[in-house]
């Protein structure tokens, strides 16, 4: 069985989820959801995709779609996952679940009501790097005793990834936040205990704080400190540090290195080098299996529970 996708989000996140896809058997996207009309049917042109809307229910009224990946903006990835699943449609909507704890626990508990997959797409659980991290955690080789995270960008204007303009605002706690805080509890194997937060001055024009730090503990004892900064005018990114009991490693997206700057061969953690590849090849086993996915809508949850515990120190 072919699985038929509708992907919502054209821009630089979108693309990178149709360059995965292509990899993937037995899944075809056969629509497109942007909000340009014309440069989305360019991107549709180019990857062979025969339907293009500037309207998601355009895309749920066809009968052929399986399933349905959302790439748009933080403030309507809840709204949009619950229409997906009212509309009976599988849903991996990208991170964050939402920028608020209500929002996500109505995804979830609709989930939950329906029977369906949904998914969030928490990409660090499926990064080689980290993976393979986990890999000796779980063997019982690696425990955790400290991360260090930066999380650095320089966006004093609303920019995407592409150097496009966007049509809404990007959050450090609601969006960047959530991949530490949700990957550390994951790795840890251990829930959030404690959580602080403090942030700078608020952007004049766009209105929310360019700069953060956040420190989290888990129940079994390992620390967490956080750095995020819309600010930073060097090297872009996230980069992860952990300081175990056996070793210290630094990870750089899908690239993996030791304490020492050792470079270490992940090539062969995951079918793909690609971790947003690996994260919608789980989705699509996810429907094939009738299971549920690693970060699921459930599983994630916790995530946003600590997140909302922050925002209210940040009031």
């Amino acid at each position: 069985m072919t699985i038929k996708v509708a992907l919502a989000g054209a821009g630089a996140f979108g693309i990178k989820h149709l360059d995965g896809i292509k990899n993937i058997d037995g899944v075809e996207v056969v629509s497109l959801v942007g909000r340009r009309l014309e440069p989305t049917r360019e991107v549709a042109a180019k990857y062979g995709i025969a339907h293009v809307s500037t309207d998601l229910a355009d895309s749920l009224a066809l009968k052929e779609v399986d399933a349905v990946i959302l790439c748009t903006p933080t403030q309507m990835h809840a709204s949009q996952s619950i229409a997906c699943l009212k509309a009976g449609k599988h849903v991996q909507v990208e991170i964050p679940l939402a920028d608020s704890l209500q929002d996500a626990q109505a995804v979830v508990d609709l989930q939950k009501k329906t029977g369906l997959i949904a998914m969030c797409g928490h990409t660090r659980r499926f990064n080689p790097s980290h993976q393979w991290v986990h890999k000796k955690i779980v063997a019982g080789e690696y425990n955790i005793l400290q991360m260090d995270v930066q999380t650095f960008f320089f966006r004093r204007s609303n920019m995407n990834a592409l150097g496009q303009p966007r049509s809404w605002t990007d959050h450090l706690l609601w969006h960047h936040a959530a991949h530490t805080v949700d990957l550390f509890a994951y790795q840890a194997r251990s829930p959030i205990v404690k959580a602080n937060a403090v942030q700078g001055p608020i952007h004049p024009t766009l209105g929310i704080a360019m700069d953060m730090s956040i420190q989290l503990k888990t129940e079994s004892g390992a620390i967490c400190t956080l750095s995020l900064s819309f600010n930073n005018d060097g090297p872009l990114g996230t980069f992860f540090r952990y300081i175990g009991d056996t070793g210290t490693y630094i990870a750089r997206y899908d690239d993996l290195f030791t304490g020492k700057e050792e470079k270490i061969d992940v090539s062969r953690v995951d079918v793909s080098m690609n971790g947003i590849e690996l994260q919608d090849r789980e989705f699509f086993a996810a429907i094939r299996e009738g299971r549920e996915p690693n970060a699921s809508v459930a599983q994630v949850l916790p995530c946003y529970q600590v997140l909302h515990g922050l925002e209210r120190q940040l009031v």
